[in-house]
């Protein structure tokens, strides 16, 4: 796995949820299981099989979290307002639209609002990253080349 680029309030979330679950949960997941295996044969109890069930999800998201922390490069989010960098909403339209969509430049562990997001790394992110409002791309994607037209940076 490559760097992550976050920026640094979504590297402190990820860091709260990590050390979360590290501790505090890890706790309370050993009880539960715990107290199900007192309710007797393991092979027919549901409780057990359910804690079970979470703590192999949660430990998981704790693969998880520790991967993308360990190759986490906080990223300088900072822009004039009209350049678009990591952490922007950019509004873009693409050629022969009419509508603008908003998307969030970053990781998806950037996500918020409900905006779809575009990786800095990916063909359109890296087309973008840098360019102005106002300004229009090309890049290519899978069906050919598209142009998209930089209509706001937030």
């Amino acid at each position: 796995m490559g760097e992550t680029q976050l920026s640094q309030a979504a590297y402190d979330r990820l860091r709260t949820e990590y050390d979360d679950l590290t501790t505090r949960w890890r706790v309370e997941i050993a009880q539960k299981i715990e107290r199900a295996r007192e309710l007797g044969d393991l092979s027919e109890n549901g409780d057990y099989q359910a804690a079970k069930e979470e703590q192999g999800m949660k430990e998981a998201r704790i693969r998880q979290l520790q991967a993308l922390l360990d190759s986490a490069v906080i990223a300088d989010s900072r822009t004039t307002g009209t350049t678009v960098g990591n952490g922007s909403v950019v509004s873009l339209r693409y050629e022969g639209d009419d509508e603008a969509e908003r998307y969030l430049i970053g990781s998806i562990e950037e996500r918020h609002d409900d905006l779809e997001v575009i990786s800095p790394g990916s063909p359109l992110g890296r087309a973008l990253v840098g360019r102005n409002a106002g300004e229009t791309v090309e890049y290519e994607a899978p069906s050919g080349m598209l142009k998209v037209e930089i209509v706001g940076v937030a």
